[in-house]
């Protein structure tokens, strides 16, 4: 029996058995994926679900999908003709017939953990690109699923699954890992960046963020620090690093000098110790452009083990830090959803993730971006109360700290002041909420 995807997938075509996924959320990254998996033969998206169902049919053409291919009347319809039904109901395609594999794409963590506990209890193997809610519940959801016997996986494409990828690789060769972690652009000012004031740090005119309907929360957490917080949780957690004790430090680096700056401080360089996740600009403190830097990529840097593997390094060209002890690998592109259909045939063919969470050790708390007053909502991720900083999540749990992915829609009992990381006690929530209880559940099972 062939065992590589593309055969595997072959076989499933030829005796009339594609592997049938269900979308849950036509946003950018499910529409890049929408457009790769049409030209994967023996894939059928079975059906997309969005609360706005005729935006994910746009997204579809977009996507360069002919519209008699999604132009289904129903789920039943798309399973006997092979087309693709578009609706409003996750649930119902999650229950379809046919339904092997769920990926859930909405970004919402309250939604993604409802759709997820439903695809186990349908038995569907789960892509979880909502990495939102992987941060908040992820390893008590890969619990219950694996207990079900079932796959959830970080979605390739995605940073996180990327990372995880690249540390596998360096255990498997026997080298310590040092530290994993992606590029990004980044400012201290940016953590009091809000939507109204985001797209003048990107450069991008009202003409541009209009031609390319963009979402200005979205993009204003990937600024402000909360997007790279809440992906270096799930790297952490996925791969068994720890994060340092203040956080993300985000320090400027270009690819030649990953060895040197990623490196424990004790060896010179500038992490709190060997083993953790880190986060490097782009820009100078300044704002200048670092050369080399690694904005859109990922890496992990690694130890020799002794001095033959040392030796071995210099012999074969490795860039690493002036001991010839410390070395990078990278990758200086990710592609988001054009990737995904790698998870989704790993997950759905040969029952591996591409990465999972297997143990709590990250968690990402929320920080007032302004002084806040008694009464007001908090807006989650990426709005105008509050930004994601990343901790070790047995300092969240000792102190009680707010997920940021429950730090929306809930109001405040007290002032709180700008820069105050927020606790349980600061907001008024719903302990009975299925979020809420998700995650209480995976505090005390982890907690330990």
């Amino acid at each position: 029996m062939p065992a590589d995807l593309f055969s595997l997938l072959a076989v499933r075509e030829s005796d009339g058995r594609p592997l049938r996924v269900g979308l849950i959320g036509a946003g950018k990254f499910g529409t890049m994926f929408l457009a790769q998996a049409r030209r994967v033969p023996g894939l059928h998206i079975l059906g997309v679900a969005d609360l706005a169902p005729q935006r994910a049919r746009a997204a579809l053409a977009r996507a360069g999908w002919p519209e008699a291919r999604f132009a289904a009347a129903s789920l039943a319809e798309a399973l006997a003709t092979g087309a693709t039904y578009v609706g409003d109901d996750p649930a119902a395609l999650i229950a379809a017939n046919g339904i092997e594999v769920i990926v859930e794409a909405t970004g919402v963590p309250a939604a993604g953990i409802a759709h997820c506990l439903l695809a186990i209890d349908y038995g569907r193997q789960i892509v979880m690109v909502n990495v939102e809610a992987d941060a908040l519940a992820g390893p008590i959801l890969a619990r219950r699923a694996e207990a079900a016997g079932l796959v959830y996986s970080l979605a390739y494409g995605d940073q996180p699954a990327l990372i995880a990828e690249q540390v596998e690789w360096a255990r498997a060769c026997g080298l310590p890992v040092v530290c994993a972690g992606k590029g990004t652009r980044y400012l201290p000012a940016y953590h009091q960046s809000t939507p109204d004031t985001v797209w003048e740090h990107y450069g991008l005119t009202p003409e541009q963020v209009a031609r390319g309907g963009l979402n200005p929360q979205m993009f204003n957490s990937f600024l402000d620090g909360t997007k790279s917080a809440i992906e270096m949780a799930a790297v952490a957690n996925a791969c068994g690093l720890t994060p340092q004790p203040d956080g993300l430090r985000f320090p400027p680096c270009g690819v030649d000098d990953l060895p040197t700056v990623c490196r424990p401080i004790a060896a010179g360089g500038q992490l709190a110790h060997s083993g953790t996740v880190e986060v490097v600009s782009s820009l100078t403190r300044e704002g200048a452009p670092v050369p080399g830097d690694l904005r859109w990529g990922v890496f992990v840097t690694f130890e020799a083990p002794d001095d033959y593997v040392r030796q071995c390094f210099a012999e074969y060209g490795l860039r690493t830090d002036t001991s010839g002890r410390y070395a990078a690998l990278y990758r200086p592109y990710h592609l988001i959803g054009l990737e995904l259909t790698v998870s989704v045939l790993r997950v759905g063919l040969r029952g591996e993730p591409t990465g999972r969470p297997l143990a709590f050790n990250g968690d990402v708390a929320a920080v007032a971006k302004r002084d806040l007053v008694a009464g007001e909502p908090l807006d989650g991720e990426g709005g105008f109360t509050v930004y994601g900083a990343l901790l070790p999540a047995r300092e969240s749990l000792a102190r009680g700290c707010l997920p940021i992915g429950l730090a929306h829609g809930v109001a405040l009992r007290h002032d709180v002041p700008a820069g105050t990381m927020l606790t349980w006690d600061d907001v008024f929530y719903e302990p009975t909420s299925p979020a809420v209880r998700m995650r209480r559940l995976m505090e005390r099972t982890f907690g330990s």
